[in-house]
């Protein structure tokens, strides 16, 4: 794990921010429900870090398509230069939170993309 990649963390966005958030990213490609901007406290809205659409249409949150939903959005993840994005501000800032909308704090895409920023 390299240095940067210590300094991530994941919240739901739905929490309430926190000072040691520090800067706050929502790795969603929608905009979660019934959260305003100003509630949401986002530094950064990195659409292109999420999912594509037919993945997260076709893993729909449900836990038995899990494990396949994160070998495909990891390949996705291998080619995207938002990856670079993230990297560059963990490496800037003391702190970069992930912040996503589901539910389950384990079976999400930031659980996966927080897992894969820190191999």
């Amino acid at each position: 794990m390299d240095s940067a990649a210590r300094h991530l963390a994941m919240k739901r966005v739905y929490d309430e921010p926190a000072d040691d958030d520090g800067f706050r990213v929502l790795v969603d490609r929608l905009w979660p429900r019934g959260i305003s901007k100003e509630r949401a406290r986002l530094d950064l809205w990195l659409k292109d870090i999420a999912p594509s659409a037919p993945l997260r249409t076709e893993f729909a949150h449900m836990q038995e398509r899990f494990a396949d939903f994160r070998k495909q959005y990891e390949a996705e993840l291998e080619n995207n230069p938002a990856v670079d994005t993230l990297r560059e501000l963990a490496g800037k800032h003391r702190r970069v939170t992930l912040l996503y909308g589901a539910r389950d704090p384990e079976i999400n895409n930031a659980r996966v993309l927080l897992e894969f920023l820190r191999r």
